[in-house]
């Protein structure tokens, strides 16, 4: 009989320790692939990092004083119009699915399209994007590139506002009501209060995914050596397309390296702004 019991419990931590040990495996794969990359990144680009390189713009190769500040630009402002186009409907989205919307059909419809479009490839957007409003307009530009990457990035801030109001007890909701706030006041004044903190993350989080996307501007923003002056009927300078036309359509390796030091700004920029999604959201009571 003990010789029975034993040996399925022999058998159970074997198994627990084998999973413990694939796991740590696994991470610290991870982690060396990061930071693999990131010295890989670091090495390469810290050689361009100057400060003519962050203050002048972009130039044919040769020319004095070349740099990428007008990519630097051209991305703020691509990502801005997309939050900017994004983060509303968005939110207001997220709201409706946690609070008004959780057993109705509609909100099953919406919330079933958020997860169909997170899943949609990224250059399937900038395709689309291209169709309906590059091709029709006959330009490429910067506003379309915004376009792009809010398609990209509102599922995420819907479904992130919306599992961060799911969180918030529904006590806190009952005792509004009982004060005689109206279901929206309520709504607005007192659960999204309370949830601000993760809404914010969530918002951070979907700029920080949209901007190191390439593809949708391959399609939509293209490039520019000019500053970003005709944000909407131009093609407009950005990070990830320099990085791409330098990495791969030169044959100079002053260019590539060029290259190098704008993935390395855009890699530390987004992996900073990642970490401080995790900072400004960490739970104080696992401190």
């Amino acid at each position: 009989m003990k010789q029975f019991r034993k040996k399925p419990i022999f058998r159970r931590k074997l198994l627990d320790m084998s999973v413990r040990v694939f796991s740590l495996l696994t991470l610290c794969f991870a982690l060396f692939c990061m930071g693999w990359i990131l010295w890989a990144t670091f090495s390469h680009g810290i050689k361009s990092i100057n400060w003519d390189f962050l203050i002048n713009p972009s130039k044919p190769w040769g020319l004095p004083r070349n740099g990428i500040a007008n990519a630097i630009l051209g991305s703020l402002l691509v990502t801005a119009g997309a939050a900017a186009i994004s983060v509303p409907p968005a939110i207001l989205g997220g709201i409706y699915l946690a609070e008004f919307g959780r057993n109705t059909r509609l909100g099953n419809y919406l919330r079933f399209g958020a997860n169909i479009m997170m899943g949609i490839p990224s250059i399937i957007t900038g395709l689309f994007i291209y169709a309906i409003l590059v091709v029709p307009t006959g330009n490429f530009s910067g506003f379309a590139g915004s376009v792009a990457l809010a398609v990209i990035m509102f599922p995420i801030i819907l479904r992130t506002t919306e599992d961060i109001l799911l969180m918030i007890p529904d006590s806190l909701r009952e005792s509004s009501l009982a004060l005689g706030m109206s279901r929206a006041r309520a709504t607005l004044k007192i659960i999204c209060r309370a949830g601000r903190t993760g809404l914010v993350t969530g918002i951070l989080l979907a700029v920080a995914r949209a901007a190191g996307e390439t593809a949708p501007l391959l399609f939509t923003a293209m490039w520019s050596d000019a500053w970003p002056t005709h944000y909407f009927t131009q093609p407009t300078a950005n990070l990830p397309v320099l990085i791409n036309e330098y990495a791969t359509n030169s044959p100079y390796e002053g260019v590539h390296s060029m290259g190098w030091g704008a993935a390395l700004l855009v890699t530390f920029a987004i992996l900073g702004m990642n970490i401080f999604c995790r900072l400004i959201f960490k739970d104080p009571k696992h401190d």
